[in-house]
């Protein structure tokens, strides 16, 4: 006789092998990173830090090298127009001190020049007189009362204002026109108020004594 208690037995230990399949290989779970790897990371982060810090030096250094010929630059515009002053107040020196002309001359074609360089630069003159006053490129320094002038625009211009490019190089220095005082009404002299008492008090003894 065959005995099927077994066959239960059997059954139930088939399940058992899904749980350890399932688990996978002990040899696919990730393993911690070793003491060299870490070190490579520290090394190869180390070195991105070394070749950020040469490329900031390198560009600092272009930077300044940059400024330093624009300077060179505007600095020898400026020598050029000091050599034509000079060159103007020596050709006064030799015409003698009678020949006016030739110094005016001298000085407005310097004058020129200087502009001219202003402009190759990107530097111009800020528009003043006769226009509404700007706090952004206006510096008033006093007010002063006008009756041709519309009231709240510049007046007088007493220094040029500059821009170089489109940055405020300098305001221009100027005076703003107010509106006149107004006239007050014409007030009867103290004499003639005098005149018309004694009159009146004349009158008033004239008829005082016609009453009598």
């Amino acid at each position: 006789m065959i005995d099927d208690s077994e066959s239960p037995r059997r059954s139930d230990a088939t399940p058992d092998a899904g749980p350890s399949a399932a688990a996978g290989p002990v040899s696919d779970i990730e393993s911690p990173p070793t003491a060299a790897s870490l070190e490579q990371q520290v090394a190869a982060l180390e070195a991105e830090k070394t070749d950020l810090d040469n490329y900031k030096r390198r560009l600092r250094n272009e930077m300044s090298e940059h400024e330093t010929k624009a300077r060179e630059t505007i600095l020898c515009d400026f020598l050029e127009v000091a050599d034509n002053l000079e060159r103007a107040i020596a050709s006064w020196k030799e015409g003698g001190e009678r020949d006016v002309k030739s110094v005016r001359d001298g000085v407005e074609l310097v004058l020129r020049l200087f502009k001219a360089k202003l402009d190759r630069h990107s530097v111009t003159p800020i528009e003043a007189k006769g226009q509404p006053f700007d706090p952004h490129v206006h510096h008033a320094v006093s007010q002063a009362p006008s009756a041709e002038a519309t009231p709240g625009t510049v007046l007088y211009e007493l220094q040029k204002g500059y821009r170089a490019g489109e940055r405020l190089l300098r305001p221009a220095t100027v005076v703003v026109a107010s509106a006149p005082p107004v006239p007050s009404p014409v007030a009867s002299r103290p004499d003639q108020e005098r005149g018309a008492d004694h009159r009146v008090v004349a009158g008033g003894h004239g008829h005082r004594h016609h009453g009598r």
